[in-house]
């Protein structure tokens, strides 16, 4: 039986989503989180939640891509103040704190990410979902929720 995301090391978190995600390739893992640094303010963090982490999707329980290579989404929550400035006034769910999802049905909502989301997209062949979050709400949801998640780049002072 398959680990559950808590017993996991950060080693083998990130060999989880490297497999699952990026088909095993590591430099595609790292194409993927240097596009996004790169089309994000300075000290932005990078974290991966939801199915790639877990192997299990939240709406039935299925493994990831279990409807077939490039099913499943990457749902990556970016930490940071400055980051949340790029999504509109009306786009929050908590104001100054959690975002909406920035997605193929939302993509007004953080015009100027849109196009770093739809590059991430074609770079890695399956669907990507951002918001932008506080550490707080990170380290709730993971506490309170039970909602493991994979730090790719923590945030950086001041972000």
């Amino acid at each position: 039986m398959p680990k559950d995301a808590y017993e996991m090391s950060k080693a083998e978190l990130h060999k989880r989503v490297v497999t699952l995600a990026f088909g095993g390739d590591e430099r595609l893992f790292i194409a993927f989180y240097r596009k996004l640094q790169q089309g994000l303010p300075e000290g932005t963090g990078i974290v991966l939640r939801g199915s790639v982490v877990t192997n299990k999707r939240h709406e039935d329980g299925h493994p990831f891509d279990s409807q077939g290579k490039g099913t499943s989404d990457l749902d990556v929550t970016l930490v940071g103040k400055k980051v949340m400035e790029a999504w509109s006034a009306d786009a929050y769910y908590i104001p100054g704190l959690h975002t909406k999802p920035l997605c193929d049905k939302e993509p007004d909502v953080a015009p100027s990410l849109n196009p770093l989301r739809e590059a991430l997209q074609q770079l890695v062949g399956r669907p990507v979902n951002m918001q932008a979050t506080s550490s707080m709400v990170i380290y709730a949801r993971d506490v309170l929720f039970g909602e493991p998640y994979y730090v790719v780049v923590e945030a950086g002072e001041g972000a």
